[in-house]
């Protein structure tokens, strides 16, 4: 695949309930509006804000591995992107670490945008969800040790300070 220096990034994340079963995606496109790469992933149990901020870190890991420099990334979710902007403070801690891993991603690209888009112009990744909550839902109940190899390790084995502030995320890409 040729790597573009210049991408424009639709992502998405949302969760059935909230919180719910969650996903999120990013759609890939070049300078001339066409499509290069799609990204999704199922993230279990979470919340729809912590769906959408996946959604970036999706939308800038896979941008470094195509080797871009330029980013303009849009979202439906006015939250995401007024925090990322800096216009809203964040209070969830959670959140807060994910922003963080998010702004280390940003430095790595000589330019990241991030505007707000109404959703009828985010229907590319917002399919991209849903496809794959549907798939999730329609697919059969893992075995414990399946579940166990998607989530991570255990909450008994991560440290304890983590476990007690509720901050435990198992490493998602």
């Amino acid at each position: 695949m040729k790597k573009e220096k210049k991408l424009e990034i639709f992502i998405d994340g949302g969760s059935r309930g909230n919180p719910g079963h969650g996903a999120c995606a990013a759609a890939f496109f070049d300078g001339k509006g066409s499509l290069i790469e799609e990204e999704g992933k199922d993230l279990g149990h979470c919340t729809n804000n912590f769906a959408e901020y996946n959604g970036l870190v999706l939308a800038l890991s896979a941008a470094a591995r195509l080797g871009a420099a330029e980013l303009k990334i849009f979202s439906d979710s006015e939250l995401l992107v007024k925090q990322f902007n800096g216009e809203y403070k964040i209070k969830d801690a959670a959140l807060k670490i994910l922003m963080a891993e998010i702004k280390e991603l940003a430095a790595g690209f000589k330019s990241v945008t991030l505007s707000h888009v109404p959703r009828s112009r985010n229907r590319h990744a917002d399919k991209l969800v849903n496809n794959i909550l549907d798939n999730a839902k329609n697919s059969p109940p893992r075995t414990f040790s399946e579940r166990a190899k998607v989530r991570g390790p255990s909450p008994a084995k991560t440290p304890a300070k983590e476990r007690r502030q509720g901050l435990y995320q198992p490493k998602l890409f």
